[in-house]
C-alpha cells in the first residue's frame, strides 16, 4: 500500500531523475518490433523518436551502441505490463504509473516474502518479523518498489538475495546421500533464475555467481564435485535465460556480453573518506531505524561469542563486500549493490536481535526494539503523507 500510494503521488509530479520512460519505450520496441533493447538498432530508434534519454542524466552508459550495464531483460520486464495497452496510452493516463510500477511492486513483494522466509528459517519467528518490519518501512525499498524515482533494479536485488540463499540451501542438501542433479533440479532452476535476474538487470551483480560458488564450497567442502556440477548447471540456466532476453539472436548476445561492464571498479576510491560517509548515508537514508539498530547489532556481534555463527556472519560479510564494491564504483549509475547490501543487513540485524531476545534482558530488548520499529513505521508514514501534500 505504501508503494501504491507513492506511485500515485509521483504520477502527479514531474519526475526528472528516472530512466523509466526510456526503459519502457525500449522494452516495448523489443516486444512489438523485435529491436533488441540496449543494442545499436534500438538506441538509434530511440534517438529518432525523441524519447527522453536517461543517458543525458547519466543513467544509461553506452559503448559502441551497446548498453554497458544491463541486458534487454531489464527493459523487457519494465515494458511487460504495457503489452495489453493501446499505443495511444501515455504518462498522462491515470493507470499508467500503476502499470509502470507493477513489475517492481511484484519484485518488492517477492523480496519481502523471501526475506521473511530466510530470516524465519535462520532465527525463528522473532527474527523473521524483525527483518520484515525493517524491510516494509524502509524508504529505500519503498522507493525502489514504486519504480518511478529509482533505476528499477528491484528485480536485480531479489535475484541477488535469492542467489545467495538458494546456493546455501542447495549446499546443505548435499549431505544427504542422493543423486546430485536430479534431486536438486528445482533448486538448480531457482538458482539459475536468481542469477539471471541479478546479472540481467545489472551486469556487475553477476559477481554474485562467484559468491554463490564460494558459499557452496564453504558449506559443503566434502562434496566439491557435486557443488561444481550444480553450480555449473545453474550458470547454464542463467545464461540461457539471458540469451532468451536477446530473443535468441546469438550475434547481439555475444556482442552484448563483450561490451558488458562486469567489473568496473576503481579501488582507489576505497581510500577516500567520502566513500565511507556516502555508504553510511546510504544505509541510514535507506532505513533510519538502522541508525540505532545496526551499531547495537555490531557491538553485540563483536563482543558476544554466541552471536558469531554462520547465520549472522554470512549476511554481514556479504553486505560489507557489496557496499565495498559500490564504493569502488562511484560513477556507476546502478543501485543494485547498495540496496542488495541493505537487505542483507536487515537479515544480520534481525539475527542478532533474535539472539538478544533470548537472554535474561529479553524484556528490555523487546521493549526497546518494539519502540524503535513502531517509531520507524510512524516516521515513514508521516514522510509519505508529507510527500503527498502540495
Amino acid at each position: 500500500m505504501q508503494c501504491l500510494w507513492l506511485a500515485g503521488v509521483q504520477s502527479r509530479q514531474t519526475v526528472s531523475d528516472s530512466d523509466q520512460p526510456l526503459r519502457i519505450h525500449l522494452g516495448l520496441q523489443q516486444w512489438k518490433d523485435g529491436l533488441i533493447a540496449g543494442t545499436p538498432e534500438s538506441l538509434r530508434s530511440e534517438a529518432a523518436t525523441g524519447i527522453p534519454s536517461a543517458g543525458r542524466s547519466g543513467h544509461l552508459r553506452v559503448r559502441d551502441g551497446y548498453d554497458e550495464d544491463r541486458s534487454p531483460l531489464y527493459h523487457l520486464v519494465a515494458a511487460a505490463p504495457f503489452l495489453v495497452c493501446p499505443a495511444s496510452w501515455t504518462a498522462g493516463r491515470p493507470l499508467w504509473h500503476v502499470l509502470a510500477a507493477a513489475p517492481y511492486l511484484f519484485f518488492g513483494v517477492m523480496l519481502g516474502g523471501s526475506l521473511w522466509y530466510v530470516a524465519r528459517r535462520l532465527y525463528g519467528n522473532a527474527g523473521g518479523y524483525i527483518a520484515l518490519l525493517l524491510y516494509c518501512f524502509s524508504p529505500a525499498t519503498i522507493v525502489g518498489a514504486s519504480g518511478a524515482q529509482s533505476l528499477g533494479e528491484m528485480g536485480a536485488v531479489w535475484g541477488g538475495f535469492g542467489a545467495v540463499w538458494t546456493a546455501i540451501a542447495v549446499a546443505h542438501t548435499l549431505y544427504a546421500p542422493r543423486e546430485v542433479v536430479l534431486w536438486n533440479w528445482r533448486r538448480i532452476l531457482l538458482l539459475g533464475l536468481s542469477l539471471a535476474l541479478a546479472a540481467g538487470n545489472q551486469f556487475s551483480l553477476g559477481v554474485l555467481t562467484l559468491f554463490a560458488l564460494w558459499l557452496m564450497l564453504w558449506v559443503a567442502p566434502v562434496r566439491r564435485r557435486a557443488v561444481l556440477v550444480i553450480w555449473g548447471a545453474a550458470c547454464c540456466v542463467a545464461m540461457a535465460l539471458v540469451f532468451a532476453s536477446y530473443f535468441f539472436r546469438p550475434t547481439l548476445f555475444w556482442q552484448g556480453m563483450l561490451h558488458a561492464q562486469w567489473l568496473d571498479f576503481d579501488f582507489r576510491a576505497l581510500a577516500s573518506s567520502v566513500a565511507y560517509r556516502h555508504a553510511m548515508q546510504t544505509i541510514f537514508r535507506g532505513s533510519p531505524a538502522m541508525m540505532l539498530a545496526l551499531p547495537v547489532a555490531l557491538v553485540a556481534f563483536v563482543a558476544w561469542k554466541r552471536a558469531r555463527y554462520f547465520g549472522n556472519l554470512a549476511p554481514l560479510g556479504i553486505a560489507v563486500v557489496l557496499f565495498a564494491m559500490g564504493m569502488a564504483a562511484p560513477s556507476f549509475p546502478g543501485e543494485g549493490f547498495q540496496l542488495t547490501a541493505l537487505v542483507f543487513l536487515f537479515v544480520f540485524v534481525a539475527g542478532v536481535f533474535a539472539d538478544l531476545l533470548e537472554t535474561r534482558q529479553g524484556l528490555v530488548v523487546t521493549a526497546a526494539l518494539s519502540g524503535l520499529l513502531i517509531a520507524s513505521a510512524l516516521w515513514n508514514l508521516l514522510e509519505l503523507a508529507r510527500a503527498a501534500s502540495p
